[in-house]
């Protein structure tokens, strides 16, 4: 009996027992590739499979860093980083992250450590005056502890008007006889240049 892959032999046996056929296969690379997916796994469907990319929208867990750009060859201060605790997670579109720095995660595989240097005003906007204002003692006092002690640098949350979110404002004056507190309310950053290191773990 003949095959397209090769031949059987008939190997003959004592009388009165059956014959045995031992197949035989003609082809040498096909019988290698046959003998060897006996003894190891098939890497090729490992090493093809698809690897997470972040998206719009995609829920992600990863460490990142937000800072100030290096002056005179010293690094900025830092704003945010998760890199000595645990990762942080969000989801893109969410408002999170401001869009600048959601475009520069688009397209990152799962497991990419990569910098970015955004220009002055790119991440969080020029600075705007009109955000800094003063805040009435009295309404501190019906959004947080009437007893709090308020001085220059303090960041304070505060709700926003829908009450879904908080927004942060950093002191700046206070008022000599404690009846307001001037707040900054721009991004520490904003105006700035930034340097955003990010380490992306897990995309969904």
């Amino acid at each position: 009996m003949t095959s397209s892959f090769g031949h059987s032999i008939l190997r003959q046996r004592p009388a009165g027992k059956a014959p045995v056929f031992v197949y035989v296969i003609a082809d040498f690379a096909f019988r290698r590739k046959f003998f060897m997916s006996l003894v190891s796994p098939d890497l090729s469907l490992a090493s093809n499979a698809a690897v997470p990319v972040v998206a719009a929208g995609s829920f992600l867990t990863l460490h990142y860093r937000m800072a100030a750009p290096a002056v005179n060859g010293q690094p900025g201060a830092d704003i945010i980083n998760t890199f000595q605790d645990k990762p942080a997670t969000l989801s893109l579109g969410n408002g999170q992250l401001s869009p600048a720095l959601e475009q520069r995660l688009l397209g990152l595989p799962e497991g990419t450590r990569a910098t970015f240097e955004l220009p002055a005003g790119e991440a969080f906007g020029e600075r705007n005056p009109d955000l800094i204002q003063w805040v009435a003692r009295k309404l501190l006092n019906e959004l947080g502890d009437p007893d709090e002690s308020y001085k220059v640098g303090d960041v304070v949350q505060f709700p926003t008007p829908d009450g879904m979110g908080q927004y942060a404002g950093s002191a700046q004056q206070v008022k000599a006889d404690g009846s307001a507190v001037q707040f900054d309310f721009n991004h520490p950053l904003a105006g700035q240049g930034v340097v955003f290191e990010v380490h992306v773990i897990g995309v969904l």
